[in-house]
Formats: C-alpha cells, structure tokens, sequence
C-alpha cells in the first residue's frame, strides 16, 4: 500500500513541479490549449500513461482547458510518489 508523503516532501517536490499546487489533499495544474482538439490529444496521452503507471487522475476538461488532480485513493486520498511519479511523466511530454 502506497504511504501518504509528509508536508516537507511534497513541498519539496513542487518546488521542481512546473506549475503544479498542492489543493487540499490533492496535487493539481490546469493546462490551457489553443483547441479542443489540441487538448483532447493531451488528455489521450495523459490516459496512455496513466494507464502505463496503473495510476489515474481526476480530469476535468472544458473545451481548451484541462486541469488534472492527483490523489492516491489506496492511502486515504492523500498524496504519495506515485502522483509524484505521474505529475513527472506528465510534464515530461506537456507542450504547455
């Protein structure tokens, strides 16, 4: 079972996170895109690593704008490294 993170290791941790904040219990950014499409391709990447790192994110989208929260579920909705993990993979191919 994955274990929440303390305060100082998640703080730490968005200090390299390009424009992710901690909202509650929950690692969140919000990407805005030229299009629908444009940010439609976004979220079918984001879901093909998801699905790789068997870790989802809570997606809201509304036409060119999409924002992702990360939670672990299995540790009592709090955050651990696999959001961290996710958050990392996700900037890795973000163009926004």
């Amino acid at each position: 079972m994955a274990r929440p993170l303390q305060a100082a290791q998640i703080e730490a941790a968005l200090r390299e996170l390009k424009g992710w904040s901690l909202e509650g219990n929950k690692l969140v950014r919000e990407f805005r895109f030229r299009s629908f499409p444009e940010a439609l391709s976004f979220l079918i990447r984001v879901g093909f690593e998801a699905e790789r790192l068997g870790h989802h994110p809570e997606i809201y989208n509304v036409y060119a704008t999409v924002r992702l929260a990360l939670t672990t579920h299995e540790a009592g909705s709090q955050v651990t490294e696999r959001d961290l993990e996710l958050a990392r993979a996700i900037d890795r191919f973000s163009w926004v």
